[in-house]
């Protein structure tokens, strides 16, 4: 099986800002730089020949490149406790537009359709039932902001879970334009 998600991942001026966030909340379990990436499609695990159906007709999916930037932090939680702390992402039109075109190809390959509200961001850290209070994370960061920045591609991504974190690995590079 292979676990499997689309990706687009923020160039290194962008991921160092994100690394310049990660203190000051005990017990966080902060990205490293290579887990920094904005989910565009989670799949989930699929057998060997979905998995490269999926990888081929991601090659279809057709869009101009377009610029993006940070815009503020967010928390996630999950009955009444935090799980997740993310960056979030301003000009969203064109990520939409291009979620909803790769919902496209997933729907012709026979894949159920994702119908979670589409919510970009960077996840920065993970957080369980001992991480310290993130209120001073929140409030010193809530105006969070970077320069945009281009997105020219994204990746197809395999995702390997271990008792470390997840490890992610690039399947493929889908290139705009």
């Amino acid at each position: 099986m292979h676990r499997l998600f689309v990706a687009i991942r923020p160039p290194h001026a962008i991921r160092e800002q994100l690394l310049d966030l990660m203190h000051d909340i005990a017990a966080a379990r902060w990205q490293s730089d290579d887990q920094l990436h904005l989910t565009l499609r989670f799949i989930g695990s699929v057998e060997r020949p979905m998995a490269e159906d999926i990888a081929t007709a991601l090659g279809q999916t057709r869009v101009q490149p377009f610029e993006i930037a940070l815009n503020g932090v967010g928390s996630f939680e999950k009955g009444g406790k935090l799980t997740a702390l993310w960056a979030g992402i301003r000009a969203l039109d064109d990520l939409k537009r291009l979620r909803d075109k790769m919902e496209s190809v997933f729907r012709a390959l026979g894949l159920e359709p994702d119908h979670r509200a589409f919510l970009p961001h960077i996840t920065i850290a993970r957080l369980n039932g001992s991480t310290g209070p993130i209120g001073n994370f929140m409030q010193d960061n809530l105006g969070l902001t970077s320069e945009p920045f281009v997105v020219d591609h994204f990746d197809l991504i395999e995702s390997f879970l271990g008792p470390a974190g997840a490890r992610y690995e690039s399947v493929a590079r889908y290139p705009f334009g």
